[in-house]
């Protein structure tokens, strides 16, 4: 069954059970400066998990594109990626677990025609201490469904210590059967929602007895085990409880939240536990053994004889070219989603663009070990394209900025490489046939990094090859000195960006927030602030984004700031706490340190606020003190950041 099958009888199922289907959330989060990507399905319904209605109803389903950059260092083995579908379906406080369960075992073994006997299911353990009980009634209706199978589904706990036992249903602690964005209950800000769940793994060992011939041979066997006999394929969130000072309290509504990877049902369907097998990595694996004339299947082979663990989830690290088509294949798969997004992010040196940079040149890196010399991300990622576009259009309609952003990227890395390489070549380091384990110092680390623009994590994966590594600890130290010298720096020249504080420069200050603003709301929310520097005579205003802006562009980011001029609106401030200025949406530098309160201000009246800003003033008080606002220039200021000067008038 194709990927594309499994996505829309997910669908179907749902909406013949009264799900009203809505469209994916963007996978970069909207206000919300907590988290760089969208990580599951769950982050954009959280507010009406919590009791908010949902514009569609109680009821929704959806496919959701997901990003963990969390998972980058893993990908290699034949069952972690970055981007994933996420297939979901949620009850916002109507059915629970009587219909929950019933449903998905009758979506997997009826709808997509799955083998029950492979299915096996975990629950939660309970907790005396949170107050939460064992799970038994999800035990029981597991156990009812299989009954109508003739499957006899025998419960059993302590399995990770004592082994599989005959059981068909697990129960596992908190680690492993309790779900909130934040992980554990411990790790659990005030005010989170989370709850117990119900995993279902799918076993590909029935036939194949992985366990016996991997690296864990010698320990107990279950679902949750590395050995790849068992993939988790799904899982059901009873989320019912909310974090608060005093513990766990009852929401008002029992919500359920299913959440399952499109492409690990379909590597179930296939009965093969390399994702890098299904469908939709077919063509993307066919265009990297063109461009380096070497077949993954080839490469499997006879990594399979040398390690038996290689169709394990612990892929050796000393498979290469195993590994290196996997993290290819991953990475651009990625890269093309982020940048091809509604709000697409281009590489940066900095927060989400900084992820990009790193997936492409990971890449392109892994390209080279495979021994592939010409260019290789814009080629694949236009097959990434072809196999995904009908799906999700925007990487049709962005095609040409996505090809051209892997260029640029791509072409500066091979000069970035060339240069760092011959740098590193020329710095001492400590072999490690000397006594230890040898490595660069966390100095020079830092040098390669801030001088030549190579990346920390190659110089340590260089290292890593030779048997060497580097200080992190004093790299870390030195690039926190680097940081404070950049702020002391910036302070010294302008305080917040001001050349003084009369009264010219105050109104430009004010038309620096409504020009971010109105940038956003013409070019998107990638847009974010990269500097500014004010006078009395002119702003100037430096933002990302990849492209020069068009001439209507211009035209209208300038009568948007014109139209809130016009409106007179007032000017206020706040003084508040980080977390409740991301809460409200202020738009600002969050990673900076601040204090325990700080100023955000809004621009507009009690009913809608048109801008949000941290900033420590001044401002007028009104937009109507402005007077016209004329945008001057827009140009070039480095690789997708560009610079607006405008003034008043």
């Amino acid at each position: 069954m194709l990927m594309a099958d499994v996505r829309q009888k997910f669908l179907d199922f749902f909406r013949e059970r009264g799900h009203a289907i809505v469209p994916p959330a963007s996978l970069i989060p909207e206000n919300d400066p907590t988290t760089l990507f969208t990580g599951s399905g769950m982050q954009p319904m959280v507010p009406y998990l919590l009791g908010e209605k949902h514009p569609s109803g109680t009821q929704i389903a959806d496919i959701q594109k997901c990003f963990r950059s969390q998972d980058i260092e893993e990908v290699g083995d034949n069952r972690h990626t970055t981007l994933f579908e996420m297939l979901g379906s949620w009850s916002f406080g109507t059915y629970f677990k009587e219909k929950q369960i019933p449903w998905m075992f009758e979506f997997l073994t009826s709808a997509l025609e799955a083998d029950s006997t492979r299915l096996y299911i975990t629950v939660f353990r309970g907790n005396e201490s949170l107050g939460i009980s064992r799970d038994t009634e999800s035990v029981k209706l597991w156990q009812e469904v299989f009954r109508q199978r003739g499957i006899e589904a025998r419960d059993v706990d302590f399995s990770e210590r004592d082994g599989m036992q005959g059981g068909r249903i697990f129960y596992y602690d908190e680690t492993k059967n309790w779900w909130s964005r934040s992980g554990v209950p411990s790790n659990m800000p005030v005010g989170e929602p989370g709850g117990p769940d119900s995993e279902m793994f799918w076993d590909f060992g029935s036939d194949r007895q992985l366990h016996e011939t991997s690296a864990w041979k010698d320990e107990p066997c279950h679902v949750n085990c590395d050995c790849g006999r068992f993939m988790e394929i799904g899982n059901n969130v009873f989320m019912e409880y909310q974090k608060t000072v005093d513990g766990f309290i009852k929401l008002k509504q029992r919500n359920v939240d299913f959440g399952g990877g499109l492409e690990r049902f379909a590597a179930a369907l296939n009965n093969d536990p390399d994702l890098f097998k299904i469908d939709a990595f077919t063509s993307i694996i066919k265009k990297i053994e063109e461009l380096s004339n070497k077949k993954y299947s080839s490469v499997i082979a006879s990594g399979t004889k040398q390690s038996p663990e290689i169709a394990s989830s612990q892929t050796p690290r000393n498979d290469t070219a195993v590994r290196s088509f996997r993290i290819i294949a991953d990475h651009i798969r990625a890269a093309t989603f982020i940048i091809g997004d509604e709000r697409g992010v281009v590489p940066s040196n900095i927060g989400q663009g900084y992820i990009v940079r790193r997936l492409i040149r990971r890449a392109v890196r892994e390209g080279r070990r495979l021994g592939i010399k010409e260019p290789l991300t814009d080629q694949i990622a236009r097959v990434v394209i072809g196999e995904f576009g009908g799906a999700y259009p925007e990487l049709k309609r962005n095609a040409d900025r996505i090809a051209s952003e892997m260029q640029k990227e791509e072409e500066k890395f091979g000069k970035t490489i060339e240069k760092g390489m011959k740098e590193l070549e020329k710095m001492t380091y400590v072999p490690p046939d000397k006594g230890d384990k040898g490595g660069l110092s966390g100095e020079q680390a830092f040098i390669l990094f801030s001088t030549y623009g190579f990346p920390l994590e190659l110089t340590e994966e260089i290292l890593k090859e030779r048997g060497a590594s580097i200080n992190r600890e004093k790299f870390e130290e030195e690039f926190k000195k680097h940081q404070e010298l950049s702020r002391t720096s910036s302070a010294g020249k302008f305080k917040g960006g001001l050349a003084d504080h009369s009264v010219e420069t105050t109104r430009l200050h004010t038309a620096t927030h409504l020009l971010h603003r109105a940038l956003k709301n013409v070019l998107g929310e990638h847009v974010e602030q990269r500097g500014s520097n004010i006078t009395p005579e002119r702003l100037r205003f430096d933002f990302s984004h990849p492209t020069k802006m068009t001439v209507e562009q211009i035209k209208q980011a300038e009568q948007i700031v014109n139209d809130v001029i016009a409106q007179d609106l007032p000017v206020r401030f706040e003084e508040m706490t980080v977390e409740e200025a991301k809460k409200r949406g202020a738009i600002g530098l969050f990673e900076e340190k601040y204090g325990e309160k700080i100023k955000v201000y809004f621009v507009g009246d009690d009913t809608k606020d048109f801008s949000k800003e941290i900033c420590g003033g001044p401002h007028v008080t009104h937009t109507g003190e402005l007077g016209s606002f004329k945008i001057q220039k827009e140009e070039a200021v480095s690789a997708g950041v560009r610079r607006i000067k405008a003034n008043l008038s």
